[in-house]
């Protein structure tokens, strides 16, 4: 298990019963987790300070109840990253925290890389690992079906301030952008994927990750440079276990790589982690 404690502006207070009470900045938030099945010490609901819970509904989906008012954006900040946090339909905020181990690494290696590296981030959501990359050095193109997504990963880089030339923006189905990079020839030395369960292109293309994962991965294979730096794969899909993903790498890649996988999470004030997915990792050049 992987976790991170450098993060100052988030913090899960509690969970448990199938809820997590989280600090995002100065707002704190209580959203379903289906991981903490465990029990709660006590009645989140109740926590002074809640600004807002996210209740799902009998009928699909749900909706947020404001307890304590609070702006609808803010900002947070881990190490010198900021990103744009705001409540979404759909209970996220338009930032996985837990990924930050995997931005630490990836900046690792693209400092050490000598080079400025061309980096590919699929299912890019709203950018935290493009904005770590290009902050890092890296030449960043990223790629969501989702415009609104997209359009967010625009205002995180203006936020951190970073070139324009340095991030690649493009709404389209991951497959079949994939599928167009390789007939044009485009090479990448880093690719990250972080792949929903299931999911609809830009024009309604299907995804279901244990149908179309390892296809993926094939074709981003194709698009690596002939040394390339690292090959990333997240996924929050229950049941997919880290040993799947590192198989899935190793059965396709067709140069030798050291291959790590693990579990990602966060730790909580009460002395546990959490479970927040899983992932899988190759690497070229690191020492």
């Amino acid at each position: 298990m992987k976790t991170t404690s450098e993060w100052k502006d988030f913090e899960i207070i509690a969970s448990g019963s199938g809820e997590k009470l989280e600090r995002w900045g100065h707002v704190f938030l209580l959203r379903p987790d289906p991981q903490a099945i465990w029990s709660a010490k006590f009645d989140f609901a109740k926590f002074e300070k809640l600004n807002a819970k996210y209740e799902r509904s009998s009928s699909g989906g749900g909706a947020w109840t404001v307890l304590r008012k609070f702006k609808d954006e803010w900002v947070v900040e881990y190490k010198d990253l900021k990103f744009l946090i705001s409540p979404t339909s759909f209970k996220h905020t338009g930032l996985f925290p837990e990924q930050a181990v995997n931005w630490d690494k990836a900046q690792s290696l693209i400092r050490g890389a000598g080079v400025t590296p061309a980096v590919l981030n699929l299912f890019g959501y709203t950018g935290g690992a493009t904005v770590a990359c290009a902050a890092a050095g890296a030449v960043v193109t990223h790629v969501d079906a989702s415009k609104g997504m997209v359009e967010v990963c625009k205002r995180n880089c203006k936020l951190n301030k970073l070139p324009e030339t340095s991030v690649r923006f493009i709404v389209d189905d991951c497959i079949k952008f994939v599928e167009r990079e390789i007939r044009r020839g485009k090479k990448y030395d880093g690719i990250i994927m972080d792949p929903p369960s299931f999911g609809r292109g830009a024009n309604g293309e299907v995804w279901k990750i244990e149908e179309h994962l390892n296809r993926l991965v094939a074709g981003c294979v194709e698009l690596l440079s002939s040394e390339p730096l690292f090959f990333l794969i997240n996924s929050y899909t229950t049941g997919l276990q880290p040993t799947v993903m590192k198989n899935i790498l190793a059965t396709n890649l067709k140069k030798h790589a050291t291959i790590e996988s693990y579990e990602i999470g966060l730790p909580t004030n009460e002395g546990i982690v959490l479970p927040a997915g899983c992932s899988a990792l190759a690497t070229w050049r690191a020492k």
